[in-house]
């Protein structure tokens, strides 16, 4: 069943609504990916948060298999190239998104040359996450096949050119030559509209998501978000050039206050910072203040938790409402 957008996004993945899910560290599990897909989105199963030690690699092939169980739809995996302390084993991580027949990968991160090349040598779509519209370029140039146009207004790394997504997207539409989704802040379906409007091919959503009722992550985290402002995000890792957008909370504002007297010192902050007190916040606490976790400024769209299902229909149902009886409307009668 086809929905009321057919764009290249939807053709080109075989999806219903042009929605993707993006990869959510602690979050982008086989349930979280399968609901998203199930309800005629794209979900995405995020690679390093499942490919972690003892099984590696090989963890991630399980939860690609469970996520087959739980959908028939296309669904892809997120494999994000950025500074980590464990090196993950990418080599290992692309050859199991082969292997498992996936058909879509988002790829993020710095030089993504290698593993765009490997994933296109099998025949595998392609979107790559960037922030600047001349690293999409570069991407394109080495096989990409679409480009998912992440601005400032983003949760986790927006990079360090502080873009947002009304000049990054109308920048993309002029000098792209593939097609490309809007990333960042995205929670409606208004900005679905928007973002048609602006040259995209859909959105890419990922703290939305976080509030629903499949995301695998504590109901205390979903209302914290609920609860929120637009404003209630801020930026750490500036010092380290690998800044990233987090929740604003006290463990947030003590690694700036850190980071303002021994910039680029990641030591002084290291156990501040640890994605093992991001999980237990994630999947055991639900404490709100005791971690540093990535959200966007959609945190501020965002005021309940409906399922994956009713989210998408509705953003869907609103962005064509908008289009037909907002914007259609104000265009003048020859």
């Amino acid at each position: 069943m086809s929905g009321p957008f057919r764009t290249k996004l939807t053709e080109m993945v075989g999806i219903q609504h042009p929605v993707i899910q993006g990869g959510m560290h602690f979050v982008g599990y086989a349930e979280m990916a399968a609901a998203v897909s199930n309800a005629g989105g794209l979900g995405i199963i995020t690679a390093l948060t499942v490919a972690q030690p003892p099984k590696g690699a090989e963890a991630l092939r399980d939860e690609i298999r469970k996520c087959k169980k739980l959908t028939d739809k296309p669904f892809g995996v997120n494999i994000t190239l950025l500074p980590v302390g464990v090196q993950p084993d990418f080599e290992g991580i692309v050859r199991v998104v082969i292997e498992e027949g996936i058909k879509v990968v988002e790829t993020a991160g710095r030089k993504p040359d290698t593993v765009i090349k490997a994933l296109k040598s099998a025949g595998i779509i392609v979107i790559h996450k960037c922030v600047a519209v001349r690293h999409a370029q570069t991407a394109a140039r080495v096989g990409a096949d679409m480009i998912s146009m992440d601005g400032f207004d983003c949760g986790g790394h927006p990079g360090e050119e502080d873009v947002g997504n009304w000049c990054l997207l109308a920048q993309a539409a002029k000098e792209l030559k593939i097609p490309f989704v809007a990333s960042g802040g995205c929670a409606t379906g208004r900005q679905l509209a928007a973002a048609l409007a602006l040259g995209a091919e859909g959105v890419n959503m990922g703290t939305r998501f976080m509030a629903t009722v499949e995301a695998p992550i504590h109901q205390k985290i979903k209302q914290a978000l609920v609860d929120a402002k637009i404003t209630d995000t801020t930026h750490i890792f500036r010092t380290m050039g690998n800044t990233e957008r987090v929740y604003k909370n006290p463990t947030a504002a003590k690694v700036r206050d850190i980071e303002g007297k021994h910039p680029g010192e990641f030591d002084k902050i290291h156990d501040l910072v640890r994605g093992e007190n991001y999980r237990k916040s994630f999947q055991e606490t639900g404490d709100i203040d005791s971690s540093v976790w990535s959200c966007g400024q959609s945190i501020g769209l965002i005021d309940d938790i409906p399922t994956c299902k009713d989210l998408v229909a509705r953003i869907v149902q609103e962005a064509e409402a908008t289009i037909r009886n907002e914007v259609v409307s104000k265009l003048a009668r020859l």
